[in-house]
């Protein structure tokens, strides 16, 4: 078993109901990747993941559910992510449902920490691998 303590603890979207289903995702072995804005992590003085970290996601509630190592990350603007990358998050069977999708995120979690989306706007493309459920 892999101690968490100093892991960091986070879960997915800014809803209770999108968190779980993602998550669920990740435990079916669908879910391999998320993305990010890179602004939000500038925002926030934070890093942003790098190849071989490792963190816990939770549940909306915070409980811990598995742990992932970090596998690949990309950089790249918005406008640029192709089917083929956007895929490996599981979540949608077409480019058009996931830009749909993310939009909506990123609007959503640019009015909380302050930045507007745009399709220019770089966004930090994670993949990575279960290495744990607990």
């Amino acid at each position: 078993m892999i101690n968490t303590d100093n892991l960091e603890h986070w879960h997915f979207e800014v809803t209770e109901e999108a968190c779980n289903y993602l998550l669920d995702l990740v435990l079916k072995g669908q879910k391999r990747a998320t993305s990010s804005a890179l602004i939000g992590y500038e925002l926030d003085g934070e890093d942003i993941p790098a190849v071989g970290d490792m963190s816990v996601i939770t549940d909306w509630d915070g409980k811990p559910r598995c742990v992932i190592r970090t596998i690949n990350v990309r950089v790249l603007p918005y406008k640029d992510i192709t089917f083929e990358i956007a895929r490996l998050e599981g979540e949608d069977d077409s480019l058009d449902s996931w830009r749909r999708n993310h939009e909506e995120f990123f609007r959503e979690e640019g009015k909380e920490l302050g930045y507007e989306f745009s399709e220019d706007m770089n966004v930090v493309f994670e993949e990575f691998e279960v290495v744990e459920i607990i």
